[in-house]
């Protein structure tokens, strides 16, 4: 992983003062190392029969497609509000400044599908919980999540549901 973390650019002070963003935008740019991430994301989910893949906007978007053919797998977006024409489900959530909400066209995921969520970075949790509670909302099953990115010291994977795995390719 460590020609992976290479590709992660860290941006001090970036949306605001104090906080280091990990920016994907070097590891989407570098065909190998994209493959590699792909290939490293699907790696656990080998055999467990993932049906969807639920990629969270917007960059989530880009690895959950990739690793839906991967995966030999549909993929489903989850969208910011106002992008899907109805009818949709939805689910607001808390931000760390605010509120959002997730949706899904209602008939994006048959009951009992088994799904796959992924997101890019993973920070406090609260959109991953989001996706994981719209996921319920449509009667699929949710086998677990996987990030490219974890920012550990936000503690979001203990807002992570149950005994679901959480995968994360890199930490910090």
């Amino acid at each position: 992983m460590q020609d992976l973390a290479a590709l992660i650019r860290a941006v001090p002070d970036f949306p605001s003062p104090g906080v280091l963003f990990r920016d994907v935008t070097p590891l989407l740019a570098d065909a190998g190392g994209f493959a590699r991430c792909i290939d490293a994301l699907a790696e656990p989910w080998r055999g467990s029969g993932v049906q969807a893949v639920c990629g969270i906007e917007a960059r989530g978007f880009i690895f959950g497609a990739a690793l839906a053919q991967k995966l030999h797998a549909g993929f489903v977006p989850l969208r910011k509000p106002n992008k899907l024409p109805p009818p949709v489900v939805a689910v607001d959530y808390q931000l760390e400044y605010g509120s959002d909400r997730l949706e899904a066209q209602s008939d994006a995921l048959k009951p009992g599908v088994r799904v796959l969520l992924v997101d890019d970075v993973l920070a406090t949790g609260g959109t991953l919980a989001a996706a994981a509670s719209l996921v319920g909302r449509l009667d699929a099953e949710l086998i677990g999540a996987s990030v490219v990115v974890e920012l550990v010291a936000a503690c979001g994977r203990t807002r992570w549901q149950g005994s679901r795995p959480l995968h994360s390719l890199l930490r910090y």
